[in-house]
Order: C-alpha cells, then structure tokens, then sequence
C-alpha cells in the first residue's frame, strides 16, 4: 500500500492507483459528482494515468483476461458506470433539494461561485452542457445538480449522462493506455516515468478554459439567483 507522504498526493492520481486500484478509482470518479466534493480530485489525469496502468489494475482486481483491449474496456466501462451513477445522484439533489444550496453558505469542500459558474454552463450549452461537462474540472461536479434545478427532463437528462460518460472514460484512459505503447515503441519514452509532466499538461488544458472565464467573462448578475432562491 502506498504511503501518504505530502497533500501532494492529494493531486497525484498514481498516488490514488497504488493505494486503493481498481475500487478507489471508480470511488473517486463517483464521489465527483455523486458527493459533490470531489472537485479538487485528479479526474482527468486519474483517468489518463489509470489506461496507463489499465492492464495491472485489472489483473490485480480480478486477474488478467489475457487481452489488453478487453482489460482496457474493463476498466473504461467500469469507470463509465461509476460516472454515470455520480451525475445521476447529483441530478435528483438538483431535483430534491438544489435551491437551498443557493443559501448555503461557503466551506472548504462547498463553494458557491462553483455553483453560478455551472448554472451560467448550463444556461449557455442547454442539454449539450451535460455532455460538455464531462471534460471540465469543477463544472461537472456541479452540472448534474443544476440539470436537477431547472428540471431537466430525467429521460434526456440519462441519455446525455450516459454519452459523456463513456466518451468521457473511453476516451482519456484508452490515450493514456495506447499512447503509452506508441512512445515506447516509437521513440522510447515511457510515459510512467513522466507523470508529473503529463499530470500538469492535462490539468492546464482541461482547467484554462475554467479559468479564462472565471478571468475574463462577465461577472455574474448574482441578483437573479436571488431572486430565483425567494421564489
């Protein structure tokens, strides 16, 4: 098991594969959105990192199937699933009891401004937002429990949920397994042991975006929440 030596580890996702594998993995992608404080976890990067692992975590979990593709495909389902499961948990609090969060007031693992940023998303990218999502840290924590206050349709809501789930998994960890191989075979590189870099290249492309809007885009008018909440 590995050792917790700094909360550097917090943001390392080969931190979270060596000390918990195959079950806290899907924990994790899970706890993004079906706890709603999972924001500050490795999601992207965990995902890419783990197709670099992929056939070790699932012989370890269950035993090798022999094949590299269906252990990848083990994985990325299982992932899909748990993702999946996270979203639709956030969408019925939405339903339930996401008004009230507009009151709530900020802590360490709940931050409002969070909340306004997915609601403006999901306001601008309707539907497609859910979808979307899947690829934006922070955004997608919240997305799902927005989806669940304008009372998106649970039908369409579970139809887009599933799409950017398993585009979302499919996609990040089948290019960390396979570009894995293709820089060993080709020029020698092995991905293992440039993580740290690979962990900053993701966590600067998937962040910008956020971070640009929260920068540059217009402030939010946080009136019409308020307005919204005393309704």
């Amino acid at each position: 098991m590995e050792d917790f030596n700094s909360w550097k580890d917090l943001l390392n996702p080969e931190f979270y594969i060596k000390l918990g594998g195959f079950w806290l993995i899907l924990f994790i992608i899970f706890a993004e959105t079906g706890l709603f404080v999972g924001f500050f976890l490795p999601g992207d990067s965990l995902l890419f990192v783990s197709g670099i692992y992929a056939v070790d975590i699932i012989r370890e979990t269950f035993g090798s199937t022999g094949s590299e593709l269906l252990d990848t495909t083990i994985l990325a389902s299982s992932v899909s699933l748990a993702a999946i499961i996270g979203n639709e948990i956030g969408y019925y609090f939405g339903v339930k009891t996401g008004p009230t969060l507009y009151k709530r007031q900020d802590t360490m693992l709940f931050k409002k401004k969070y909340l306004y940023q997915a609601h403006d998303f999901f306001e601008k990218h309707g539907a497609l937002a859910v979808i979307m999502a899947r690829f934006l840290p922070v955004v997608r924590t919240f997305t799902p429990i927005v989806a669940g206050i304008v009372k998106m349709d649970k039908k369409e809501f579970l139809r887009d949920n599933i799409i950017g789930a398993i585009l979302w998994s499919f996609l990040l960890i089948f290019a960390g397994h396979y570009l894995d191989k293709l820089f060993i075979q080709h020029f020698g590189i092995d991905l293992k042991k440039k993580l740290e870099l690979i962990i900053i290249v993701i966590v600067l492309v998937t962040t910008l975006p956020v971070i640009f809007k929260f920068l540059f885009g217009k402030k939010n008018d946080f009136s019409k929440y308020e307005n919204h909440d005393s309704e």
